[in-house]
């Protein structure tokens, strides 16, 4: 299975029009497409219409696939150059636009580079545990993803008190996606989900946007994401993601900025 199959996405006429249904198993426990899923989509057209791989791209979220809704992507190639591609692609859903996706695509320009950043000592993912999901996030994109907990703490361990800002997940599709970035787009998305392990607080967020840029792609069953929440002021978050293949190479970082509000009910200890 790859992306484009996984997230249902089919050429409408041309490579510049696209369509997917946001079926349950691309959204949001709160029943809308998940962000991740909606920038991965972007990129799957944008590759296709550009002939040329993602070096970079972030998405501007708008507003909100409603589940089992029809968004359309139509992409614009503002500039094509002799390695890179800057091109854009716009999601619609009844003809509103909810989501904007600005990228860079291109190959192949030098043979020299490294990488400066060291993948965290977590144990493998068959070592670790399965993340166990509040009965209201079946039937979600966060059902249909195998994720094991590397480093963190479980929803139910959250009981307010303050912990590490960095967590770090094993994810997977099962059945297995190929490398590709829109892939690592779903699971950078999991910067959102992070935003609990420093207050100890269950939140709900929304992504405001979602930036991802890769370094390479590697056949790798599972994908390490290791998360960095910087600082959570007046309402929004912000945080990025190492993606790691399970060979320790560093696939992509991703980042995000976010809209955060306490689950209903939720509070400090002793308010």
């Amino acid at each position: 299975m790859d992306a484009r199959e996984f997230l249902g996405m089919e050429p409408i006429g041309d490579d510049l029009h696209w369509r997917l249904v946001a079926t349950p198993e691309l959204s949001t426990p709160g029943k809308f497409l998940f962000g991740g899923c909606g920038l991965g989509a972007g990129l799957v057209a944008l590759e296709a219409a550009a002939g040329r791989p993602t070096v970079w791209a972030t998405a501007q979220y708008l507003s909100y696939a409603p589940t089992n809704s029809v968004v359309d992507y139509e992409v614009t190639l503002a500039v094509i150059g002799g390695h890179v591609t800057q091109a854009r692609a716009t999601a619609r859903v009844d003809g509103n636009e909810i989501l904007t996706v600005n990228s860079a695509l291109g190959s192949g320009q030098t043979g020299i580079g490294g990488v400066w950043v060291n993948r965290p000592n977590v144990p493998a993912p068959e070592d670790c545990p399965r993340r166990r999901l509040p009965e209201m996030f079946t039937n979600s994109i966060l059902d249909t993803i195998d994720v094991r907990v590397a480093k963190g703490r479980m929803f139910e361990d959250l009981e307010g008190s303050q912990g590490d800002a960095d967590s770090a997940l094993w994810a997977r599709v099962p059945g297995h996606l190929a490398p590709s970035a829109a892939t690592l787009a779903i699971f950078g998305d999991y910067v959102s989900g992070s935003v609990s392990q420093p207050i100890g607080l269950r939140v709900m967020g929304r992504s405001l946007d979602n930036t991802l840029r890769v370094a390479q792609l590697r056949p790798t069953e599972w994908v390490l994401c290791d998360i960095r929440i910087h600082a959570i002021i007046d309402g929004y978050a912000q945080g990025n993601a190492f993606l790691w293949s399970q060979d320790g190479e560093l696939l992509a970082t991703a980042s995000q900025s976010m809209g955060v509000r306490l689950w209903p009910g939720e509070g400090p200890p002793g308010r």
